[in-house]
């Protein structure tokens, strides 16, 4: 008997009592003319009484048996159950005899039984099996069984298979939809985290760049260039906000143009001389986004932990490169939340991202997609 994972039992474990009671009870019901037939039978009373206590039973046990057989998931239970309503059926079928009631579309319960508790790959042989074996039962008990009979018991036996196929079906586009929800749920947050990431991030490291230069203007009592600083950090907070409004509503599109611009102004700021490209039109449109990315990151990751004194950004079609002359980084150090997000925007459009010290001092970050292929232009025939 399946165990755990069969994918009836465990769509029959998953309804509740009450609805795997008000499920059954409809087919139980094709048991009442058995119960009339029992009843009305000219037979001795206690025959009568025996007979409508196999029926009753034998229905019990369809109705609560199967349901406490899923349940507990045990073979001896289930073994038991089948073993109780195989003889509950004979003793209706044969105790009857030749009464018009009595018909072997019954049979049909206990086939139903044996397939809800036996898992795959051995429920379909299992219950053609049993079927078979009930009818042998009924010819070597004498009865004249007729075709009408094989056919109406393998239709109400179909029947019920197949409303449990349809329960089935529906556990697993439930299960379906919840894993959908879920996974677009984690994708949204993960989406968040990264673009929360690299707009305070960035934003951030600036506005402190800037407020430590009109600190130092200050000191140095320069008022008026200091108060242009200060104007910028109050532009930059305000871009910081409406950034993160931007992201949460998940409007916000990266511009690479605006963060080469924006880079050239931070590293002026944190008195880096920058080497930048003057133009981004070579990089074709789709992979414009992502290198923002790249250029952002690199640029933050100079301005907060390098030290360096020169950043130089360069950039191609098929690749984007920071390098500075810092004091670079410890080899085989575990990638920050900001690489990984990169990696996981460069996998979006077929790049790669790599970072790491350089042999001769300073830091390298550089995304790389892969070429786009050319078309090659046949001539014309003459």
């Amino acid at each position: 008997m399946a165990r755990g994972g069969a994918g009836p039992v465990r769509d029959l474990a998953e309804m509740t009592v009450g609805q795997w009671y008000a499920w059954s009870s409809g087919w139980v019901l094709l048991l009442v003319p058995q119960l009339w037939t029992a009843l009305t039978l000219d037979r001795p009373v206690g025959l009568r009484v025996l007979l409508v206590l196999s029926l009753l039973g034998y229905g019990a046990c369809y109705v609560h048996g199967l349901y406490l057989a899923v349940k507990r998931r045990s073979a001896w239970f289930s073994v038991a159950l089948i073993a109780t309503m195989a003889v509950l059926w004979a003793v209706g079928f044969v105790g009857m005899g030749g009464a018009d009631g009595s018909r072997l579309y019954t049979v049909a319960f206990v086939v139903v039984s044996v397939g809800m508790l036996t898992g795959p790959p051995y429920g379909a042989p299992v219950t053609l099996l049993t079927a078979l074996a009930a009818l042998g039962f009924a010819w070597a008990a004498g009865k004249q069984v007729g075709w009408d009979e094989v056919f109406a018991a393998g239709a109400l036996g179909l029947g019920i298979m197949a409303v449990f196929a349809l329960v089935r079906g529906n556990s697993e586009l439930r299960e379906a939809r919840e894993e959908l929800a879920t996974m677009a749920v984690t994708a949204e947050r993960e989406r968040m985290a990264r673009d929360l990431h690299d707009v305070l991030g960035h934003s951030l490291t600036t506005i402190t760049v800037k407020a430590g230069l009109a600190r130092r203007l200050l000191e140095r009592d320069e008022p008026a260039r200091a108060a242009a600083e200060v104007a910028d950090v109050e532009r930059l907070g305000r871009q910081a906000l409406a950034d993160v409004r931007a992201t949460v509503s998940a409007n916000r599109v990266t511009s690479l143009a605006a963060e080469l611009a924006g880079a050239r102004e931070a590293l002026r700021a944190a008195e880096i001389t920058a080497d930048l490209p003057s133009a981004v039109d070579d990089v074709p449109t789709e992979r414009q986004q992502p290198f923002a990315y790249v250029v952002r990151e690199g640029v933050t990751n100079v301005i907060r932990h390098s030290g360096a004194g020169t950043c130089t950004i360069r950039l191609a079609p098929d690749s984007v490169e920071v390098v500075d002359d810092g004091v670079g980084g410890p080899t085989g150090a575990p990638p920050g939340n900001g690489i990984s997000g990169l990696r996981e925007r460069l996998a979006a459009v077929g790049g790669t991202v790599q970072c790491g010290p350089l042999p001769d001092g300073g830091f390298r970050l550089r995304a790389e997609c892969v070429p786009a292929p050319r078309r090659v232009r046949r001539p014309e025939p003459a």
